[in-house]
């Protein structure tokens, strides 16, 4: 995983999008949940990489089930007196089921790919719509930079929320200057990251003059080899197997 060119990752992330949102069936699913989970696995991705979920999250999560299983729907179960559908609450996990499976393939990408290698992936995919005049390297130089400041902005963003909080604050008596209090920080962080992002660009781009230009982030020499070809052709033969026992399963026309 870690040696693949990441052109091939960024189409297999874009084939499992489409693939879910052509099919989005039970049968499709697991065959893509157990996908990420062999890549995460022969990655050797460590479990201290998974995100840990807050409670606000997993209440959410308990709120939007239950108000799946009071829309009801196809199929019904019955618990003495109750008759509970079940077809509200299977789509909700479904919808729920697909957003982690891509969120955890994004980044299972995000893990195994260096940053560097997305800007000439994505300017030798795009080379085709050159002749329509799109600009693509500039796409992915703009990526590139995007990915690069992310998380140099986090790290400044919460370095001025610690200065913030280290000000000594007022307690003011009355709602309507609290609500003052309120916006004029608000507007003071708005202002000193603005500020930062600022000076961090411009600290980014007399960096990039002086090791060539922008042009040099989309250069970099990066093509496809014989292992790209292997992976593709198992990732395309594990969709088409999934697609065909979809159609075929009489779960498809529930799905």
């Amino acid at each position: 995983m870690h040696e693949l060119w990441a052109g091939t990752k960024l189409i297999v992330v874009t084939a499992v999008a489409v693939l879910l949102a052509v099919y989005p069936g039970w049968i499709t699913l697991a065959a893509v949940t157990a996908l990420v989970l062999v890549t995460a696995r022969l990655a050797r991705v460590p479990r201290g990489a998974l995100p840990s979920a807050p409670a606000w999250l997993w209440i959410v999560f308990l709120l939007g089930a239950a108000i799946a299983v009071i829309a009801g729907g196809a199929p019904i179960v019955e618990l003495g007196p109750l008759r509970l559908g079940g077809g509200a609450l299977l789509s909700y996990l479904q919808l729920t089921l697909i957003s982690a499976t891509l969120l955890g393939l994004g980044a299972l990408v995000s893990w195994t790919t260096n940053i560097a290698e997305i800007a000439p992936a994505v300017a030798k995919l795009g080379r085709p719509f050159k002749a329509l005049r799109v600009p693509v390297d500039d796409w992915a130089v703009s990526l590139a930079l995007a990915l690069r400041a992310f998380p140099m902005l986090i790290l400044e963003f919460r370095t001025l929320l610690a200065a913030r909080k280290l000000r000594p604050r007022l307690h003011p008596a009355t709602w309507r200057r609290r609500y003052r209090q309120w916006t004029g920080d608000l507007v003071d962080q708005m202002a000193a990251a603005m500020t930062v992002a600022l000076r961090r660009a411009d600290e980014m781009g007399d960096a990039i003059t002086a090791r060539g230009g922008s042009g040099q982030i989309s250069a970099m020499p990066a093509r496809p080899r014989l292992i790209d070809a292997i992976a593709l052709t198992v990732v395309l033969a594990l969709f088409a197997a999934a697609v065909s026992v979809e159609i075929a399963s009489p779960l498809a026309g529930s799905t």
